[in-house]
């Protein structure tokens, strides 16, 4: 077969693969070296942007997303009340807006905490800074400004052939090992180098698209939406271990590989549907037909997908979408879910009770302090980082190394990756997300104490 007959496109379709996949690369995987504020670390572009964004706007952040939330739950209610089928000629704002009654019920609670929080008016366990304050004026901040650069350039890693080439190399790997399909592989190193948000947003786009079935994206969102490796440093260094980074992240990566490897084969998510959002029957991926391998053939379906691409305006208007569909789609839910959660965190005992079952387990491991550790163990579940803030007095650096090592490999928490999941069109609901945390305590806790026995 002839390179001619091999690749019939254009020249230009080369070009648009090509060009538009190295800025996606660049914007959302390749991480640099950046100083913000006096303080040096590593992060990717995108993130690098909304950062500096977050800075710019701290003082209005938190009003903006408060406008942004508020006009949500209105236009929600409006819609709801005259009929969603008003919208039938604006499909996209009438998937936004005319939602479920009990998503209708969360955006308007999300409004009231926003506002509550906003005017610190009513009980001050809503507004606290460590329940609604922590999530309006800390996480709502990262989310405006990362959604916003992370949607508008979102379109370069989608709907250039870039996830058609490295899903068709990489299918051999994941599909054995973690049950998915190649181009995951994109959504598991947008979220390990750029922040857990993207892994969702993208994650959730290509179910959308019909890329992913019902139980690839649940696994993808469950098991590759990790936190960032940059957050992980702040993570480490809140229990005062810094110094010990390498094997900490050494064994995030372990743990969180074998629990990738594991959690797909075990229910709820090995129960999910394998169809597709249109109800077609998911099937594994096709074999690279005669005459190509599988570089040549993942090229030849990357330069099928760039040929499609004809309009600048649809660029910018998908990457419009993207931002909406996640300012107002996702933050109202994060708003209302996450400040629950962390008021049951932080003024009910309610997590220590629920740890209470794992001292004789912590015990059994010979974790020091299993009683003081045992109050961390399920509170990850509201807030990732609040393991790390109970755990940091705790005198036994071993202790604090398991906890701080744990709370990155639980991975689902309610104030910002569990809140974005059950906000986005992924098929997961709460009691699923909840369950799935307590497997991955449970499969990953044994394996990071091992680690740390060998270490300490």
């Amino acid at each position: 077969m002839s390179q001619k007959s091999k690749f019939p496109f254009k020249t230009t379709d080369h070009i648009k693969f090509i060009l538009p996949s190295l800025l996606g690369i660049l914007l959302f995987m390749v991480p640099f070296q950046v100083e913000i504020e006096g303080e040096e670390s590593f992060t990717i572009p995108v993130a690098y942007f909304a950062e500096l964004l977050q800075v710019r706007l701290a003082d209005e952040l938190s009003a903006i997303m408060t406008i942004i939330i508020t006009i949500t739950a209105l236009a929600t209610i409006v819609v709801k009340a005259t009929g969603g089928d008003r919208l039938a000629k604006f499909p996209f704002f009438q998937s936004l807006f005319d939602v479920s009654a009990i998503w209708t019920s969360v955006r308007i609670l999300g409004a009231i905490f926003a506002i509550l929080t906003l005017f610190k008016i009513g009980p001050e366990f809503i507004y606290s800074g460590a329940t609604g304050g922590l999530l309006l004026n800390d996480l709502l901040h990262v989310l405006f400004t990362v959604f916003l650069f992370a949607g508008l350039f979102l379109p370069l890693l989608l709907n250039f052939g870039l996830l058609e080439f490295f899903g068709t190399m990489l299918t051999v790997i994941m599909r054995p090992v973690f049950k998915l399909p190649g181009r995951s592989s994109i959504d598991s190193l947008a979220s390990w180098l750029g922040d857990g948000t993207i892994g969702v947003l993208l994650t959730s786009k290509q179910y959308q698209g019909g890329h992913y079935t019902k139980r690839e994206a649940a696994i993808i969102g469950t098991t590759f939406s990790v936190v960032s490796i940059t957050f992980t440093l702040v993570v480490i260094d809140k229990v005062d271990l810094s110094h010990m980074f390498p094997a900490f992240y050494g064994t995030v990566l372990l743990s969180g590989v074998i629990a990738a490897i594991i959690m797909p084969r075990i229910p709820p998510l090995s129960k999910k549907e394998n169809t597709y959002i249109t109800g077609e029957q998911g099937e594994p991926e096709p074999k690279s037909p005669q005459g190509y391998n599988v570089l040549t053939w993942g090229y030849y379906k990357a330069l099928e997908r760039s040929k499609t691409q004809t309009s600048v305006k649809d660029f910018f208007k998908n990457g419009a979408q993207n931002i909406l569909d996640m300012w107002m789609g996702v933050a109202p839910i994060v708003m209302a879910l996450g400040t629950i959660a962390l008021v049951i965190a932080e003024y009910t005992p309610v997590f220590t009770w629920l740890g209470m079952p794992f001292i004789p387990l912590l015990e059994l491991m010979q974790i020091p302090e299993a009683s003081a550790a045992s109050e961390t163990i399920l509170v990850g579940f509201a807030d990732m980082f609040l393991p790390a803030l109970i755990g940091s007095s705790i005198e036994s650096e071993m202790t604090r190394f398991i906890i701080a090592a744990l709370s990155v490999t639980q991975l689902i928490y309610m104030s910002e990756v569990g809140g974005l999941l059950l906000g986005s069109n992924i098929p997961i609901n709460l009691r699923e997300l909840f369950i799935i945390f307590l497997e991955r305590t449970i499969i990953t806790l044994p394996i990071i104490t091992l680690i740390a026995h060998m270490i300490f």
